[in-house]
């Protein structure tokens, strides 16, 4: 994912909100808790969208925790098995999970940072195969196996996906057909 103005997948991972504790007082701004007060109190925790947050971290103004979609838990079910974690039920917004993650890196030390990075790479590497795999075999059924059972389970498979991995899906399934109406074209021309 490019971290571009115009990119619609930049737009809905900054949109992502973070739990952040604020770390002054800050006054007239009550409603970015989402309470009736009317100023922030210094250590209100309130969600806050990143592109908001930034400017309250940089600021020094406020702390913030690791999501969850990051946390010990989904870390340790990605490395028991990084296909069995659906991604997409992680974070709305279509799912961006893999986007919400490059965000959160852009806001974290060196070291988080790296760990957070480590983490998207090996899911994305222990999913990829998978993704490629399934991509192909409901490519290969064709239009005879568009409906039934076997239209549920392709369906199922990529509500768990996350956005980039789904774009993915859909580049490796038409490419497959591709090849396959490449490969019947040339075998009608030799017979």
């Amino acid at each position: 994912m490019e971290n571009d103005y115009f990119s619609i997948d930049a737009i809905l991972a900054e949109n992502q909100k973070i739990q952040c504790t604020f770390k002054v007082d800050i006054p007239d701004m009550g409603h970015l808790a989402g309470g009736s007060d009317r100023d922030i109190k210094s250590l209100t925790k309130a969600p806050i969208p990143i592109w908001l947050a930034y400017i309250m971290l940089f600021s020094d103004w406020a702390d913030f925790t690791i999501p969850s979609p990051f946390g010990t838990r989904v870390r340790n079910a990605l490395k028991a098995e990084p296909r069995s974690v659906k991604l997409s039920n992680l974070v709305g917004a279509g799912g961006l999970w893999y986007g919400f993650g490059k965000m959160i890196m852009d806001i974290l030390s060196e070291e988080q940072a790296n760990s957070i990075s480590e983490v998207l790479t090996r899911a994305f590497k222990g999913r990829l195969l998978e993704v490629v795999d399934q991509a192909q075999h409901f490519a290969a059924l064709g239009p005879a196996g568009g409906g039934g059972p076997s239209s549920d389970t392709a369906q199922s498979f990529r509500e768990g996906l996350d956005g980039t991995e789904r774009e993915l899906f859909a580049l490796a399934q038409e490419s497959t057909k591709r090849m396959k109406r490449w490969h019947e074209g040339n075998d009608k021309a030799r017979r």
